[in-house]
């Protein structure tokens, strides 16, 4: 008599609805009391050099997203659904869990490395700006290093578990009229963040490197989870 046990997947697996929920109702406190308590300031991560950053920004920036921008926030939460979902599935919740955290620590990190050999570059401009008086030039080149917020990181290394894990799954990407495979819409993802993120534009305000560090960390996360199990590639 066979023991097989059907289990039927979880549309909304706890994790998945719980973090989902946290990162609402921390954007609607954010568009409710931001201009109060500052609250994308305290929440977003700040590069090290600056006063602002603290050292819990690490985990609180994945639950931040814009106030004035919608569209972030639903299309990372949509991103977390679709593939995080299906991780949680296969793998089970405390797992999930841990992947998803490890992989927004991992942005986080890369962001932060990035944006400290940045601000050193920039620095000696700064304190030139500010001694021959022009303060606006210098307060515009500390904006550049503003705090990131979003939870994008973390659902990027989500996507990269999702295509390792699935790589020939069909997806249908906005704009173009075929069918994409898991493992090439990904990797096209990851290159578009990588050459924007080594020829960023002024009006680029979007933590690239961030997206980075969560793609390479899902990455190294899910190839030593199946490294000697084979069977989990589906």
């Amino acid at each position: 008599m066979s023991n097989f046990r059907f289990t039927r997947p979880e549309v909304f697996p706890p994790i998945i609805k719980n973090l989902i929920i946290i990162n609402v109702i921390v954007w609607l406190a954010q568009m409710m009391y931001d201009s109060q308590y500052q609250l994308t300031n305290k929440l977003g991560l700040w590069t090290i050099q600056v006063p602002e950053f603290k050292p819990y920004q690490f985990v609180t920036h994945m639950f931040a997203h814009s106030p004035g921008m919608p569209f972030h926030i639903l299309f990372n939460m949509l991103m977390l659904w679709m593939f995080g979902r299906v991780l949680e599935n296969v793998w089970g919740h405390k797992r999930f869990l841990f992947f998803y955290l490890a992989c927004g620590l991992g942005a986080a990190i890369c962001h932060e490395l990035v944006q400290y050999i940045q601000y050193e570059r920039v620095l000696p401009e700064i304190y030139s700006a500010f001694q021959e008086g022009d303060t606006l030039r210098a307060q515009e080149l500390v904006n550049k290093f503003g705090p990131a917020i979003g939870a994008s990181g973390a659902v990027m290394g989500v996507m990269v578990g999702f295509a390792f894990l699935f790589p020939n799954t069909e997806l249908f990407i906005m704009f173009i009229p075929i069918p994409v495979k898991a493992k090439w819409a990904v990797l096209g993802y990851f290159a578009i963040d990588l050459f924007a993120g080594v020829n960023p534009s002024n009006t680029d305000n979007i933590a690239h490197f961030a997206h980075i560090g969560g793609a390479i960390t899902g990455f190294i996360i899910v190839w030593i989870w199946n490294k000697t199990n084979k069977r989990t590639l589906y």
